[in-house]
């Protein structure tokens, strides 16, 4: 993860590592010696809390999200979650979208913290190469990207949305939006689309995990 943050140009503040670290650090970092630290593993393991002392352990000034109306005239294909706050589900959604090709992730003011600690870790580092960016107002925002071509997909369990496997998008630039697992996206949400979309699952099931529901969103639709 250390090295991913340095690939994306995050700025270190300091290292702490073993003897094993810090080898595997000079590998990729070069100046490595001005802000790395040679630690004990019992001061590695009070530090981060977990039982197991990392070999490396990195601080790294916080890079400011993108600006939102930039990557709204950039992107290709980006996902929008609305008011999905846990961390495990962000940095899964993250790391989908960064496997499967998907170049911005859009976020409501009340979803999770790409950049959190743990949503970190689940997205494998990938949280360094998606871009991401803040919305205020998720209706108008993709109203304002469906005027302007966008495809615009709610993800919905609805019986009465299209199944996936039947859509069709022949727009270019395409954004998923996902809601939260217990009420899903809002009514003027989902009104503001130009698509309604369901995955097709067994009688017995009537919704998937969201970061699950993302793989699929994404992989069916990064064409």
């Amino acid at each position: 993860m250390t090295q991913r943050a340095m690939e994306a140009g995050c700025e270190p503040v300091a290292v702490l590592c073993s003897e094993k670290g810090e080898a595997r650090l000079a590998t990729f970092a070069p100046d490595y010696a001005r802000y790395s630290y040679l630690a004990s593993e019992e001061l590695r393991r009070s530090i981060t809390g977990l039982g197991v002392p990392l070999d490396v352990i990195s601080l790294f000034k916080r890079p400011e999200p993108c600006d939102l109306s930039r990557l709204a005239a950039r992107f290709t294909c980006g996902v929008l979650v609305d008011h999905v706050d846990n961390p495990v589900n962000i940095g899964s959604i993250t790391r989908n979208a960064a496997a499967l090709g998907w170049d911005a992730m859009f976020l409501d003011e009340n979803s999770g913290d790409p950049l959190a600690r743990r949503a970190l870790r689940v997205s494998m580092g990938n949280a360094f190469h998606v871009p991401y960016a803040r919305v205020p107002d998720v209706a108008s925002f993709v109203a304002s990207l469906k005027a302007a071509g966008v495809a615009t997909i709610a993800l919905t369990p609805s019986a009465g949305a299209e199944p996936l496997s039947t859509v069709r998008v022949d727009a270019p630039r395409r954004l998923v939006l996902l809601g939260a697992e217990r009420d899903g996206l809002d009514a003027d949400v989902m009104s503001a689309c130009s698509h309604r979309v369901r995955i097709e699952m067994g009688d017995r099931v009537d919704s998937l995990n969201v970061a699950a529901a993302s793989a699929i969103a994404c992989y069916t639709l990064r064409k």
